[in-house]
């Protein structure tokens, strides 16, 4: 499968300012690594040399992995930063430790931090030294997850036409996102995406999680295709596609919930509450799951109905998909070709 290109961004911090072309150019990108994956070889020359630095300051399992198995098998070198093992323990600043990699030739630095703005302080100190490095979010406080809602996407538009995964096929969709959404960068990337792609979003949950004014955080253009629920039911009816989100048991201590077996009373997606649902209804999560919260644990496993393993597979394509963009982008000059299968 041989596919020509065209991809300008530098960084990748947000989806807020995504293009439905961007989009489909990474949906187009990834089916061509999901091929790849799909081989017998399952891995490709198209990093070779580059060095991809892993600087994750807050834990991760999925995405930390799913991001060093992309770079590896872009054939990329890998370097991989575990704070509590580092010189951010000695009174090191984030950026001191940024130029530290950037010191042994990191070309993209891939970043996770529990504080919103921190890749792009990165990033703006990058261009300011005239670097060239190339920084990817891979999550910010409760800011963003870009690459997170772009595997959401491509399991979303994959499933609907594997040959042709694109952002039309999502158009008039009815998709609802369930859960603990105030404190999501998860639901902050998916909410751009899918409406950029034409969706109709459904978001519920009890209001200390979904403030009415949420509503205002999108984009004008998009407002009339954006509901807000503060009970389940009217989300889930006729929905195409159900999303839910972790419920953060950290926020317990502010009160904002009584009980997690209340939660999952109101909010809980079960069997029976998919009946209201599309016959063909599929459910995604992030992850992780908090069994019997979010969702019924034998429904989080029913592989009919469930996407949660199909999201960890796309997530590796995806990855490399956007990594071999942003690490390719020297090449202006000539096409990028992506690799034939």
């Amino acid at each position: 499968m041989t596919t020509t290109t065209h991809w300008t961004k530098k960084h990748i911090i947000s989806l807020e300012d995504f293009s439905k072309e961007e989009y489909d150019t990474v949906l187009n990108t990834a089916a061509s690594f999901r091929d790849v994956l799909k081989s017998r070889t399952k891995k490709v020359p198209a990093l070779q040399g580059q060095v991809v630095a892993n600087m994750f300051f807050e834990p991760s399992t999925r995405t930390r992995s799913s991001f060093e198995l992309a770079a590896k098998r872009l054939s990329a070198d890998i370097l991989n930063f575990a704070p509590s093992s580092s010189s951010l323990t000695k009174g090191e600043t984030i950026l001191d430790t940024a130029k530290t990699y950037l010191a042994m030739g990191a070309n993209i630095m891939v970043i996770r931090h529990s504080h919103s703005g921190v890749p792009l302080n990165i990033a703006q100190e990058m261009d300011r030294l005239k670097t060239g490095v190339s920084i990817f979010n891979a999550g910010d406080g409760l800011h963003q997850h870009p690459s997170q809602g772009l595997l959401d996407l491509f399991t979303l538009t994959n499933l609907l036409d594997p040959k042709n995964p694109r952002t039309d096929l999502l158009k008039r969709k009815k998709i609802a996102i369930v859960g603990d959404i105030i404190h999501s960068r998860v639901a902050r990337s998916n909410i751009n995406s899918l409406l950029t792609a034409g969706a109709h979003l459904h978001l519920a949950a009890p209001p200390t999680l979904l403030p009415n004014l949420f509503a205002d955080t999108v984009k004008s253009e998009h407002k009339d295709r954006l509901f807000i629920h503060w009970h389940l039911e009217p989300a889930l009816e006729n929905a195409d596609f159900v999303m839910t989100l972790r419920l953060q048991k950290e926020r317990m201590a502010d009160y904002l919930l009584p009980s997690l077996r209340e939660y999952h009373q109101l909010f809980g997606i079960t069997r029976d509450r998919l009946l209201l649902c599309n016959p063909d209804v599929k459910v995604l999560h992030p992850g992780p799951v908090n069994r019997g919260v979010e969702l019924s644990s034998d429904l989080m496993d029913d592989e009919r109905l469930s996407l949660i393993s199909d999201q960890v597979t796309s997530g590796v394509a995806v990855r490399m998909a956007l990594l071999y963009l942003i690490g390719n982008l020297k090449q202006e000059t000539n096409p990028q070709i992506l690799p034939t299968v």
